[in-house]
This record gives structure tokens, C-alpha cells and sequence, in this order.
């Protein structure tokens, strides 16, 4: 999560992209050139861990962009394949499924 975070925040695009589910990623990403993501609070995780498939981090993460400031709130979905953890999908102002 914070190694994607910061990958949004730096502009790496290649970066975003293998790090996503090959099931759910776009065929191209283009984040907002003027967004400057300044923040993040990750504020609650589920499973995850050394034995999981799968796991689910929920986070808020602060931008600026001329104008305006904001908050993007989302709880997002993973899942383990070949030993690494991809971005599967995510709700935004979702909180972690019980």
C-alpha cells in the first residue's frame, strides 16, 4: 500500500501498473499531472500477512491541486499472486468488509 502510494505521489506509472491485478488493470493510467498527494494515513488493515491470499487496507491519502485540497478515502482490495501482493480494487469511502 505505501510503496503504491508512493508511486502515485512520484508519477510511476510502470510502477502502478505492475503492482495491479492483471484481472482488474487498465490498459493505461494517467493520474492527474497537477495533484500533489502530500499524505497518508493508513488507518485500519485486514489479513495480509506471511500465510494470506488476500487483504484489505483501508486508508486516507491528503492531495493538493491549484485550488483545492482534498482527502481520497478508500478501502482498497489485494491479493497475493506468484508471492507478490497486487491492487486488486477498491471502494472509495468504503470501510473494511466484516
Amino acid at each position: 500500500m505505501r510503496s503504491r502510494y508512493t508511486a502515485f505521489a512520484t508519477g510511476d506509472r510502470d510502477y502502478l501498473l505492475r503492482t495491479w491485478h492483471p484481472r482488474t488493470r487498465p490498459r493505461r493510467l494517467d493520474p492527474d499531472p497537477e495533484r500533489r498527494w502530500v499524505g497518508l494515513a493508513v488507518l485500519e488493515t485486514r489479513a495480509g500477512g506471511l500465510f494470506d491470499q488476500t487483504g484489505e487496507v483501508r486508508f486516507q491519502a491528503s492531495f493538493r491541486s491549484p485550488g483545492q485540497r482534498g482527502i481520497l478515502a478508500e478501502c482498497s482490495r489485494f491479493a497475493r499472486v506468484d508471492g507478490r501482493w497486487l491492487y486488486v480494487d477498491g471502494d472509495v469511502g468504503g470501510d473494511i468488509e466484516s
